[in-house]
């Protein structure tokens, strides 16, 4: 991690907003097969695995160093510390060993706070399940990565073979870092060289001043300055971009068709917008990827509106039996990446928008179009808003960081998200994950459930990744909204049947008459 990355703005908020009721940190639940003949210790098989490949994932050794009297975001220093015995544990599941079992004690661990003097990650290891199952529990702080830079992780954890690669060991590499009296004599250079030059919005963007990289209160203020200098000109080189967005946006919001789309992204109270708990409830189910594929061909829409019928379709119903379904449609806040094709900075580059769906209306047909329909609408008028986002990312202010833990916590202890209008009525996320079948240390990967982060005014959160020919759907709550989120796990396939017979192909006519 060389002498310290400090965190962007958006990274550094997912520490600043977390509470004890709100946990930040996102997860899975993996579910792998041993084969028949396995011989040996798989948690120590696998222990030494990840021990052997930390080196591809950098951040799994990085701890984060605050900044001195809080004034600045924390950055990431390498632990001289570590140890991976604090990191991957051995964990023991009750009878009757089965799934249930170990989604309600993924639920009640993903409640837990990650310890911030060391890196921000845990995995578990479930052994002795039926069928020769073991459980995969991981955990690791939204400040360290997002869906999109999963990459590095995936290479170190899994393998296309059962017999794992060889994978080189680091190279030993020098100790780079300049002294600040170094830095001073070049920062004069840097900032005549700036002026010196039309200001071209390529160029403002591509400036990097010298930094101390140090932790000191003087160092820290020093790079701060060198941060604000290039924010400006980034910025000052990203107006003509900003400009064009915030025309765009005021032509589509004096649209009179515009404005009634943004009329339906508004979302109406519901039991599922309250404060939530320091407890969680998870569950997981799947259903055939290349199935969704063809409905959301047949329904001329994406696999991604397939995915918001099907919450809509659970949390319909749901609500309904409880006699607390809104009449005016619901919404799900749905997050877009903002990562470029090839980024692979394990950081969060992440935009979201709302979107109807459509739990107004019963039939599972016309309430498909509907979805196609608004989130056509919902990403017209997000799009242009997309510009602004790496600027708000990392705009940085002396004091933020101790201000805005201040404001988490008044949020969180206030519960302002229970007389608040809700933002969206639940989170729904599609991760695209291979295609190809995985082995972790020799065993089959057959499910990767995500279990993602319950958020005050926002208590479930439905997050989807493929893999193979599946969709695998984790289901995560807060457990004084929804106790028990399998009962709305449950409903999913049978949803799912729903929906494909309402857009099943019309038999055809035979040819005799």
């Amino acid at each position: 991690m060389g002498d310290g990355k400090k965190l962007s703005s958006l990274d550094a908020s997912f520490l600043y907003l977390e509470t004890p009721e709100m946990p930040m940190h996102v997860g899975s639940m993996a579910i792998f097969r041993l084969p028949e003949d396995h011989k040996g210790d798989f948690f120590e098989q696998f222990k030494a695995m990840i021990a052997s490949r930390l080196h591809l994932a950098p951040i799994l050794k990085a701890r984060l160093e605050k900044a001195p009297l809080d004034i600045d975001h924390p950055s990431w220093v390498e632990d001289d510390q570590f140890d991976i015995d604090r990191h991957i544990f051995r964990a023991s599941l009750p009878e009757p060993r089965d799934r249930a079992t170990l989604e309600r004690i993924v639920g009640w661990m993903h409640a837990k706070l990650l310890n911030r003097a060391r890196p921000l990650w845990e995995f578990y290891v479930f052994e002795g399940m039926k069928d020769n199952e073991v459980g995969l529990y991981s955990k690791m702080h939204h400040a360290c990565i997002d869906g999109g830079a999963g990459a590095a992780l995936t290479n170190m954890i899994y393998d296309v073979t059962p017999v794992p690669r060889q994978v080189d060991p680091p190279s030993a590499r020098p100790k780079a870092g300049q002294q600040p009296r170094d830095i001073a004599a070049t920062l004069l250079d840097a900032y005549t060289q700036l002026w010196s030059q039309p200001l071209d919005a390529d160029v403002a963007k591509a400036i990097q001043l010298p930094r101390s990289g140090k932790s000191d209160l003087g160092s820290i203020l020093f790079d701060n300055a060198m941060y604000q200098i290039e924010s400006a000109f980034r910025f000052a080189g990203s107006i003509p971009a900003m400009l064009q967005s915030v025309s765009d946006v005021v032509g589509k919001a004096s649209d009179p068709a515009s404005r009634r789309s943004l009329a339906s992204m508004a979302s109406p109270p519901s039991i599922l917008n309250k404060s939530i708990s320091s407890e969680r409830s998870f569950a997981g189910a799947s259903i055939s990827l290349s199935r969704a594929k063809a409905l959301a061909k047949r329904a001329e829409g994406k696999l991604n509106d397939v995915v918001l019928a099907l919450a809509s379709g659970v949390v319909r119903r749901y609500l309904d039996q409880q006699g607390a379904l809104p009449q005016k449609s619901m919404t799900a806040a749905v997050p877009i990446s903002l990562r470029e094709e090839g980024n692979t900075e394990a950081n969060n580059q992440v935009f979201g928008m709302i979107c109807g769906i459509a739990t107004d209306i019963a039939d599972p047909r016309e309430r498909l179009q509907t979805i196609i329909a608004q989130s056509t609408k919902s990403k017209e008028m997000s799009h242009p808003l997309r510009a602004f986002m790496p600027q708000v990312s990392n705009v940085s202010m002396l004091g933020a960081p101790i201000l805005v833990q201040i404001l988490a916590l008044l949020y969180s202890r206030s519960n302002m998200s229970d007389v608040l209008p809700p933002v969206g009525n639940i989170t729904v996320s599609n991760v695209p994950g291979p295609r190809q079948t995985l082995y972790a240390a020799g065993a089959e990967l057959l499910h990767i459930f995500p279990v993602s982060i319950s958020a005050h005014g926002l208590a479930l959160n439905i997050t989807v990744q493929s893999y193979r020919d599946q969709l695998d759907f984790g289901f995560i709550a807060g457990a004084n909204i929804i106790p028990h989120v399998e009962v709305l796990c449950n409903m999913l396939p049978e949803e799912f049947e729903l929906l494909d017979k309402a857009f099943a192909p019309a038999p055809r006519q035979s040819a005799a008459s």
